[in-house]
């Protein structure tokens, strides 16, 4: 096994303690701290309730009076004692002030008082005993800091927090990077390059400065930066740009310079910065940070200044790129942008086959079936998928994962687990029922939907109670408007199952209705399939790899309009699918009351039971004839 090296600059090389330690230590010093301050208050409490300060003029005529029976002579004042308050029960003590009287004593002896202490005339030791104690805590404090800072607590705060990994100690390739060919083959020239650089200076080529890895979450941009560390074989410096980001104002540039020595003294080698868009960020000059900004400027710096022929290469990673800075992206500094974009049909298979190489799969499995039903998941969700499937697979006493093992997982990481302990009464499961038909019978009964893999009142624990599934029978690219008015029928069909046989609506539809919203507004302030509104694009995306939410680019006006129009369309296509239903009606019946009794149904039973019915009233229509 190869052996981890961590880049340490400064410290004694002894064994510094870990963070439960180091957290250990903090707690004992904070509660000593507040110990000491606690013993130091009740005791100034309690000096301050029995002691009294008089003046030294005061103190001369008690003396003079033989009102005194004892004198404490201290560093700076004198604590008196009067005769009558030997017998109180709380002994009140007078001082005062100093004064470097040398005629005391002998006053002191002729009063026949009892005195202790030593009469000085010269400041020097409070002055040492302080300069003692002073000493003393500074010589512990440094100590402390040094143990905790490894070389001086704050003397290290400016160096670089990058780890440093050599050749294949992460024991990743490209291998075991599925469905991102276009970003593999972008990374190999690279790694080629770093190999073998004669070939690429021979004809006067030279190294991209810097990649940037741009993509949703989830879709293995991490992963492709490992797999260039286990590819290339040279040093690896990997962190992330909040680690650049401190307090104190001048800390982050002060690490980015450290970094940029140690890669170049390390050189041929990669600097991997994950999530770079926190330092990244476009400078404003409205709403400005200067740590940030100093960072960014640092950073701008060392790549304008660093020499490629070393071979010296910057991966970064993001998935907000329209926020970052556009000095940082141009060509330069970040030659490249390679998307790390969310897999195809092709790319799901080929991340399941990865994922599964470890895994024990039964001859029932077709992840190519799985890849298809999966439309829109990325390499962390496929991957939970898999693992989900094997936790089911040991839960059910078998040693192989199977088809249905793999479905249900899609099902728990879309839907979440069924929820057991949530019993419907008859009359909510007969609505729910009714509502989850109404979607498969409009969708079957359309030639542009999708067809129906499986109906399920059973819920869910992310709070469906029942749903639908829908698997395409190949993978598409663009959708018709045809099949997007379909789809806005089938998701208000749910609706218009409850009033048609009910009379009534209930709850169960708002994410129905949430999701035909947004697809009618889509397709009028976006895709332009409207004919009030024509070509005109009325609607921006917003951070377009992370939630993609949308903004109207328009005036108020329009925008009202805009809302006039979808709640048209949307009434419109609930008419149709209450048509449809209605046409149907023996069907709808039919096919709740089967899925009342068994709960969860197949799309091919569903299939059966639709054709039988047809095929029922087909028979009846031709006897009427």
């Amino acid at each position: 096994m190869d052996e981890r090296r961590n880049m340490n600059n400064g410290g004694d090389g002894g064994r510094k303690p870990n963070p439960k330690q180091k957290q250990t230590i903090i707690i004992l010093v904070v509660a000593g701290v507040l110990a000491f301050l606690g013993m130091m208050m009740m005791n100034s409490f309690y000096q301050s309730a029995t002691t009294q300060e008089i003046t030294y003029d005061t103190f001369i005529d008690w003396l003079e009076n033989d009102e005194i029976s004892k004198v404490t002579i201290n560093e700076s004042r004198l604590e008196i004692e009067r005769k009558d308050a030997q017998n109180a029960l709380i002994k009140m003590k007078y001082w005062t002030t100093q004064i470097y009287d040398l005629d005391l004593q002998e006053e002191l002896q002729d009063a026949d008082v009892q005195y202790v202490g030593k009469i000085t005339s010269s400041i020097w030791p409070s002055i040492l005993t302080y300069l003692l104690i002073f000493g003393l805590f500074y010589l512990v404090m440094g100590l402390f800091m040094r143990r905790m800072g490894g070389a001086g607590g704050v003397m290290g705060v400016g160096k670089s927090t990058a780890r440093m990994h050599v050749e294949k100690e992460t024991g990743i390739t490209f291998a075991d990077v599925a469905g991102q060919d276009e970003a593999k083959e972008s990374l190999r020239e690279i790694v080629d390059f770093l190999h073998n650089p004669g070939k690429y200076v021979a004809i006067g080529a030279k190294l991209p400065k810097g990649a940037l890895l741009v993509g949703p979450p989830g879709t293995g941009k991490t992963l492709l930066a490992k797999a260039v560390a286990g590819e290339a074989k040279v040093p690896f410096f990997s962190l992330s740009g909040s680690d650049f980001v401190e307090m104190f104002v001048g800390v982050g540039a002060s690490r980015v310079r450290d970094l940029f020595k140690q890669a170049q003294q390390n050189a041929p080698c990669i600097i991997f910065i994950d999530e770079i868009d926190a330092i990244g960020k476009s400078r404003d000059s409205h709403y400005g940070n200067d740590e940030r900004e100093q960072t960014l400027n640092q950073l701008l710096s060392e790549m304008d200044g660093f020499d490629t022929s070393k071979g010296l290469l910057i991966l970064a990673a993001t998935n907000r790129p329209e926020v970052l800075d556009q000095a940082l992206l141009r060509p330069g500094r970040f030659d490249r942008r390679i998307i790390v974009d969310k897999p195809d049909l092709k790319g799901r298979a080929d991340v399941l086959r990865v994922h599964s190489r470890k895994v024990n799969l039964d001859d029932t499995v077709d992840l190519d079936a799985i890849a298809l039903a999966t439309s829109g998941a990325v390499g962390s969700d496929l991957a939970n998928m898999i693992n989900e499937a094997a936790i089911m697979a040991v839960k059910a006493g078998r040693r192989a994962i199977s088809q249905a093992d793999l479905f249900e997982a899609v099902e728990v990481v879309i839907a979440g687990k069924e929820k057991k302990d949530r019993i419907l009464n008859p009359e909510e499961k007969r609505i729910v029922a009714y509502h989850e038909i109404g979607h498969a019978l409009v969708a079957a009964l359309q030639k542009d939907s999708e067809p129906v893999q499986k109906i399920t009142i059973v819920p869910r624990t992310m709070g469906s109670l029942g749903y639908v599934m829908q698997v395409p029978e190949e993978e598409k690219y663009l959708m018709t408007k045809s099949e997007l008015e379909a789809e806005l029928i089938t998701l208000l069909a749910g609706r218009g199952a409850e009033e048609l046989v009910f009379s009534n609506v209930t709850t169960g539809a708002s994410n129905d209705m949430e999701k035909a919203t947004h697809i009618a507004k889509t397709m009028i302030a976006r895709y332009g399939m409207s004919d009030k509104f024509g070509l005109m694009s009325l609607e921006v995306i917003e951070n377009p790899y992370l939630e993609g939410k949308s903004s109207l680019n328009c005036s108020e006006s329009m925008a009202a309009e805009i809302d006039s129009e979808v709640r048209e369309m949307l009434k419109c296509s609930y008419e149709k699918a209450k048509a449809l239903l209605q046409e149907n009606r023996k069907a709808l019946d039919e096919l709740a009351a089967f899925l009342i009794e068994k709960e969860t149904i197949t799309g091919k039973e569903f299939m059966e039971i639709l054709k039988n019915v047809d095929a029922k009233d087909a028979a009846t229509t031709e006897n009427a004839e």
